[in-house]
């Protein structure tokens, strides 16, 4: 209302309506009224003497036409707007991010539309588009909490309802912290106990495998860090330009972030058929084809695989680790899912300890950053946004660039950071909380378990879908069939088949999954992502819903 005021003051002193000689009554109100009685005058000079005085209290009673010709004022004098979808930064424009897309934006219209009481064939929406754990019902770990709540709260260190254990770990973070305070700012590379507990954590999974905290940088969840490493990657224009390796499925984050940075994506395709493996011939045939518009430099795993669920044995990360040091590749290692292992026979293998095993020529000279994070495992701590990597093989003046590209964020939340020490160093046997502690790691971890099972086992009952074995992380990526009658309507609609698929799943079953075009998939091949991550009953009638969804969808456009 201010600027409409003063468009109205200046259109009225433009009329000789304010200035020497003129009376001012009602202030802002008297030169809207002579605006507004210029436009409905047609633009002739108004008897600004003969206006109807304003009421008590200097409102002005406006008629509907008197509002309009003021608004019309108004944006007449609006200019072109700085920031357009012309003028905006390109890259940021590239960017896409499925997880979130336009299929979660449609469920949030239809989650409002059900509190209105619009009536739908379904009462809420259910969101498995997402590994967001603790918003699926999944209880957070009692003995993380109780240490972030005393870092946040120290005046409870004095109360009998915090074990000891706890305590002891609260202490010792807040001893790390300016002034004792989680309120603090931090070192931008971390509080330095936690990236000791980070290091000794390190050290007792890779079994031994020697961990320098110099090498461990907190960050705000591991997307932080992937980002982070990937912007000091990128460089050269043109042939030149870095090239960065990902798989393909493909968490978004890597795409997002390659075209932010208007980086290279060079794909390479896992083998769907030998339940989504690396194969390194494919990784070969990916690199050679690359070299011809860009320079590849940089290879991207993801394992436990998202959205493909799979768990790379010892051979596969041999001969990644193999192909890299022939390839003079810097390796990313997004490990995450660490402790998401379920199928037997699988078992979690870090690429820092294969290749400590793989001898000192690989060991001393492979670039890899490996990443962890609070979201997900056991902990699906998501909201706190605590993550480390580790980088190794660093040249030491690329060290300090790197720590200056972080400062200029100051430093990852406190909080997760506290957390983060949490998942590093958890309770251990003989100490008060380890009995409790370890009870619920397991319950959450055999629950998604058993999840996996059951999701696998209900989808390749159903006719049309087909589902590789969860091996790991906390998503199916199922294969369905769709008929060319859908694809087609698919394309009248100007969608990817795969998203006209999931809309109408959503807008008839209340589900929300994510298309496979959103993480990449061959051609001619259609999947959609979805979570393991809610309650088993729910889970089963989530299952149950897309199952008769796809039949009846089969039946339609058949």
């Amino acid at each position: 209302m201010h600027r409409f005021g003063w468009v109205a003051r200046r259109a009225a002193a433009s009329l000789g309506c304010e200035g020497p000689g003129v009376r001012r009554r009602g202030g802002r109100d008297t030169a809207l009224r002579c605006a507004a009685s210029l436009a409905a005058a047609g633009g002739g000079r108004p008897p600004c003497a003969r206006l109807p005085p304003p009421a008590r209290g200097g409102t002005v009673r406006w008629s509907s036409a008197a509002k309009a010709s003021a608004v019309k004022i108004n944006e007449k004098a609006s200019r072109e707007k700085i920031l357009t979808l012309e003028s905006m930064n390109p890259q940021v424009k590239a960017v896409e991010y499925a997880v979130r897309g336009p299929i979660v934006l449609k469920a949030g219209e239809i989650e409002k539309e059900l509190r209105k009481g619009i009536k739908k064939p379904f009462t809420e929406v259910i969101k498995a588009n997402i590994g967001d754990a603790h918003a699926m019902g999944q209880r957070p770990i009692t003995f993380l909490r109780q240490v972030v709540a005393l870092c946040t709260y120290p005046n409870l260190l004095d109360s009998p309802s915090f074990p000891e254990d706890a305590k002891k770990r609260a202490r010792r973070i807040l001893q790390g912290c300016g002034g004792n305070s989680l309120g603090s700012y931090s070192a931008s590379q971390g509080i330095n106990c936690i990236r000791e507990d980070v290091a000794s954590y390190i050290e007792r999974r890779d079994g031994g495998v020697p961990a320098d905290p110099d090498n461990i940088y907190l960050t705000t969840g591991a997307s932080d860090g992937i980002a982070t490493i990937l912007k000091i990657l990128v460089s050269g224009g043109g042939k030149s330009r870095t090239g960065v390796m990902i798989p393909i499925p493909q968490y978004p984050l890597y795409s997002a972030a390659i075209s932010e940075l208007d980086a290279i994506q060079v794909n390479y395709y896992l083998d769907e058929e030998n339940c989504w493996a690396l194969d390194v011939n494919e990784l070969r045939r990916s690199l050679n084809e690359a070299k011809a518009y860009c320079n590849p430099k940089v290879l991207c795993i993801i394992n436990p695989g998202n959205p493909t669920g799979q768990v790379q044995n010892r051979k596969c990360i041999e001969d990644v680790i193999h192909f890299a040091w022939e390839e003079k590749l810097f390796l990313l290692a997004d490990e995450v899912y660490q402790d998401n292992v379920y199928s037997e026979g699988c078992q979690f293998h870090s690429f820092k300890k294969i290749l400590y095993e793989m001898g000192p020529e690989y060991y001393n000279n492979v670039e890899l950053a490996s990443f962890h994070s609070t979201s997900k495992g056991y902990m699906g701590e998501c909201g706190y946004r605590g993550g480390y990597m580790e980088v190794i093989n660093l040249h030491p003046e690329i060290k300090g660039q790197l720590v200056k590209l972080l400062s200029v964020r100051l430093c990852p939340p406190v909080s997760g950071q506290a957390a983060m020490d949490i998942v590093v160093n958890p309770p251990v046997p003989g100490e008060e909380s380890y009995s409790q502690f370890i009870k619920e790691k397991e319950s959450v971890l055999n629950n998604l378990a058993k999840k996996a099972k059951l999701t696998e086992d209900m989808f390749n009952k159903v006719p049309g879908i087909h589902c590789n074995p969860l091996q790991g992380a906390m998503y199916a990526f199922p294969r369905i069939f769709i008929p060319s009658k859908a694809i087609e309507e698919a394309k009248a609609h100007k969608m990817a088949p795969d998203m006209f698929y999931c809309m109408k799943l959503l807008e008839e079953t209340g589900i929300c999954v994510v298309p496979g075009s959103g993480f990449g998939q061959r051609e001619g091949s259609y999947h959609f992502r979805m979570t393991i991550l809610p309650p088993v009953e729910k889970l089963k009638i989530l299952l149950e819903k897309v199952k008769d969804f796809h039949i009846k969808f089969l039946e339609k456009y058949a």
